[in-house]
């Protein structure tokens, strides 16, 4: 889906004050991260490394793990699509609703998809599939998956690829990454651009057994980390206990700003783990409320209708700044009145 993320004000003509439809953390990148990265400028003359090499050594160091275990990509998306090439033709489960590109980049390698409701999936089934995309936390739900290990127990012949792109901003549950000593049929993905606030750099990578690694290793193109991209992960590595952003707090803040919306009779607040959380408008649709609050307060939320098993009614929204969740609030009131 090339159009239909979030993120996408730059699709309106109306200023955008507040971006509630991205789940990057609203606080910019580290401090020194920018200056660093412009020294590197000059590198940009020579090609970059083949495959992020020494950036491969720096994140398996961190995970202790083998630099045979990883492998850097272009975001996470790249991982996806790798994934779904490497597993041609194959059967997929996905467990949805969840982020659009494992079944389009499925459909683009003529996969056999099946989809799996998450609450189908908390039952712990017995899989007919080769590969399983399940995101952890969830996008959109913001919901953690905490019982993987027995589900990768049960389906010994599936490959699960667990994204956790959303994993640092959770305090209910850990990284599934401990479990890839005990399972073979484990990959994660993680990215480097939400936590850190860089997401126009692309930059991501996948952690996996050696032989997985190896044959995604064979299809993958050259140069896809660019060089600022891949200067940008040494600085997150070098300096990664200076630069995590405030979790504690803005899961606080989250907490507040719910309860804020849970006093309103427009909107439906769902459950969630992380600082973003699915909602439903009680009034009208979401894109219609996603079109009144561009043009007449410039917030911009996320439509969440076209993700498969949510309905028009559905919206994400990422928690900001307190003053700019005051202003949503203040906009919902005014939806109200003008609506409900």
């Amino acid at each position: 889906m090339l159009h239909g993320h979030g993120d996408d004000g730059y699709r309106y003509s109306s200023k955008i004050v507040a971006d509630f439809s991205t789940n990057v953390w609203y606080g910019g990148e580290p401090a020194g991260l920018k200056e660093y990265i412009f020294e590197k400028w000059n590198d940009v003359n020579r090609y970059p490394e083949v495959l992020a090499e020494s950036l491969q050594e720096k994140i398996a160091a961190h995970h202790r793990l083998s630099v045979g275990q990883v492998l850097v990509c272009s975001g996470a998306t790249e991982s996806i699509y790798l994934i779904a090439h490497q597993f041609a033709g194959k059967r997929t489960a996905i467990v949805t609703p969840s982020f659009s590109e494992y079944e389009d980049a499925c459909l683009s390698f003529d996969h056999e998809i099946s989809s799996l409701s998450w609450q189908d999936a908390l039952e712990l089934p017995r899989l007919k599939a080769d590969l399983v995309f399940i995101c952890s936390p969830n996008n959109p739900t913001g919901l953690i998956f905490n019982d993987l290990q027995y589900w990768l127990k049960l389906n010994p012949q599936c490959l699960f690829a667990v994204d956790e792109a959303f994993i640092d901003f959770t305090e209910a549950g850990d990284s599934a990454i401990s479990l890839m000593a005990r399972f073979s049929n484990l990959l994660i993905m993680r990215s480097l651009t939400k936590t850190y606030a860089i997401p126009g750099l692309r930059l991501g990578y996948l952690l996996a057994r050696e032989e997985v690694v190896e044959s995604l290793m064979n299809i993958k193109q050259p140069w896809t980390v660019n060089t600022l991209a891949m200067a940008a992960g040494h600085y997150i590595y070098d300096h990664f206990d200076q630069i995590q952003p405030p979790v504690p707090q803005l899961l606080s803040d989250k907490r507040t700003f719910v309860q804020e919306l849970q006093k309103l009779e427009c909107i439906e607040v769902l459950d969630s783990h992380t600082h973003f959380f699915l909602a439903r408008t009680l009034v009208r649709n979401a894109a219609q409320l996603k079109d009144f609050l561009i043009e007449k307060h410039g917030l911009l939320i996320r439509d969440a209708g076209n993700f498969r098993g949510l309905t028009r009614q559905h919206l994400r929204l990422a928690t900001q700044r307190p003053e700019d969740n005051e202003r949503m609030i203040n906009a919902l009131k005014e939806w109200q009145t003008l609506y409900y």
